[in-house]
């Protein structure tokens, strides 16, 4: 199979199965999901950084376009993420109920349904330009960034779905939208596949760009959630959990080179 059927395969079934899990997460009883959701976060964190530190930023750095360079372009990335999440296109909400995205008034509650869809579908997009370069760069590195993509969903799906259902959708109508908003990263990695693909000069900026992206939101979504539980035994399991997605994202990228 050549590249781009693999790109386009990988990230629709990326898109698809996060979006699906969520649903299947969403019917299991209050108690479990919020016991459960803390620890797939605490994964999920740690998929993003691994994916960062250990995959994407060495690539872009042995690629020859020089650290200055690199370091511009993750600076860049991140202050562009920080903006995007300011506009509320960019919004992650990892709990049932969140203050962004779930306001008491039912015509509001509608609005936030709405924004979501809108904010996911361009979030996936961006997904999917992410997981090209990477694979434009590397097959490898691109089975190691869509591992991470759909890590990190997987908790997203889940909070986008209980702000669907809290803005008066049924569960059939919510699933199906966020199943089809998921499927916006299959444009994104097409584009990205013949935009890229011209501009091959690009792709390290490319990937210090998706590092970026998976550090912002490791480090300003994920972690502060995290962070709402300061026991010792939560932190303990919470610092074991990271530890232990960034050894899946270390041992997958060892085992595929």
């Amino acid at each position: 199979m050549s590249t781009l059927p693999a790109i386009i395969l990988l990230t629709a079934t990326c898109g698809a199965l996060s979006a699906l899990v969520a649903g299947g997460f969403m019917l299991l009883p209050a108690a479990w999901r919020d016991a459960l959701l803390p620890h797939l976060v605490s994964i999920a964190t740690g998929a993003l950084l691994g994916a960062a530190l250990l995959a994407l930023l060495p690539h872009a750095l042995d690629s020859g376009a020089g650290a200055h360079g690199i370091g511009i372009a993750l600076a860049a990335g991140i202050i562009a993420f920080f903006v995007l999440e300011k506009l509320v296109l960019w919004r992650h909400c990892h709990a049932d109920r969140c203050e962004a995205h779930g306001p008491e008034d039912h015509h509001r509650d509608r609005a936030s349904a709405t924004l979501i869809l809108w904010g996911d579908a361009f979030h996936n997009l961006l997904d999917g330009v992410l997981i090209a370069a990477a694979f434009l760069t590397d097959p490898h590195l691109g089975v190691v960034t869509t591992v991470a993509v759909f890590a990190h969903e997987i908790p997203q799906e889940v909070g986008d779905l209980a702000i669907l259902l809290n803005g008066g959708m049924t569960r059939r109508k919510a699933l199906a939208l966020n199943v089809a908003v998921s499927l916006t990263s299959i444009a994104g990695a097409v584009i990205a596949w013949y935009l890229l693909a011209q501009a091959l000069d690009a792709l390290p900026y490319a990937l210090a760009i998706a590092a970026a992206s998976f550090l912002y939101v490791a480090v300003a979504d994920l972690i502060p959630g995290l962070h709402r539980r300061v026991d010792a035994r939560t932190s303990i399991r919470q610092v074991v959990l990271i530890a232990f997605g960034i050894v899946v994202i270390a041992l997958s990228h060892g085992f595929a080179h």
